[in-house]
């Protein structure tokens, strides 16, 4: 069971801008989404988790391809890519491509001084039409969703099932958990100088887009 309070409290969630080199004397504006969360386990057993392709769909999606600096991978229904650096049991890299666009992730992972690990992802990409109506909560109510899925299979070591994970989404649980997540990213939003209405705008637009429900 699924403390949604909780779980969203220990997310800490932060925006910033970022420029990116394109080439000789080219660069191009971007914007970074992070997401940290300290887990009740060691650096190699979270290390483990992420990168192990037998141990990700346990929490994540089935991933196909060469997990290592210089491969390709692909997360089945979802973004695909190349793996850019890999620092094992520390960091990895990757371009997170999907729909056409391409955007970039980078996960850290550093041991506390309790024992625990903390979780840290950075999505970089360029804003686009898409971000400039949804703004970060788009990707951001996603990635939520993915540190509660890991958090769970930590804590339980249980296999995600595709189709109950749906059907959560659609209770009055997982609403609220996107409800919370969405005014999470609103709020990391307006810290990082989008004016407020903007913000509750594109806030309520991603919140409409992940609760809507299925068409018949």
């Amino acid at each position: 069971m699924v403390d949604v309070t909780s779980q969203i409290s220990s997310v800490q969630r932060k925006l910033g801008g970022r420029v990116l080199e394109a080439g000789e004397a080219v660069t191009s504006e971007a914007v970074t989404l992070t997401v940290s969360q300290v887990y009740d386990t060691d650096l190699d057993d979270l290390w483990d988790a992420c990168t192990n392709a037998e141990r990700i769909p346990r929490w994540f999606l089935p991933v196909s391809g060469e997990l290592r600096a210089g491969g390709k991978y692909q997360l089945e229904g979802n973004a695909g890519g190349t793996v850019e650096r890999c620092d094992p049991p520390k960091s990895f890299a990757a371009t997170w491509e999907y729909g056409g666009d391409v955007s970039w992730i980078e996960v850290r992972l550093s041991a506390e001084p309790d024992g625990r690990t903390r979780f840290e992802l950075d999505h970089t990409a360029h804003p686009n039409e898409h971000w400039k109506q949804y703004g970060p909560g788009a990707v951001g109510v996603g990635w939520d969703m993915m540190l509660n899925a890991l958090a769970i299979h930590l804590e339980t070591g249980e296999t995600n099932d595709p189709a109950a994970a749906m059907e959560w989404t659609t209770s009055e649980e997982g609403v609220r958990f996107m409800t919370l997540s969405s005014e999470g990213w609103y709020e990391a939003d307006v810290s990082n100088g989008t004016d407020a209405v903007s913000a509750r705008t594109r806030a309520d637009a991603t919140l409409a887009a992940y609760t809507a429900s299925p068409e018949c």
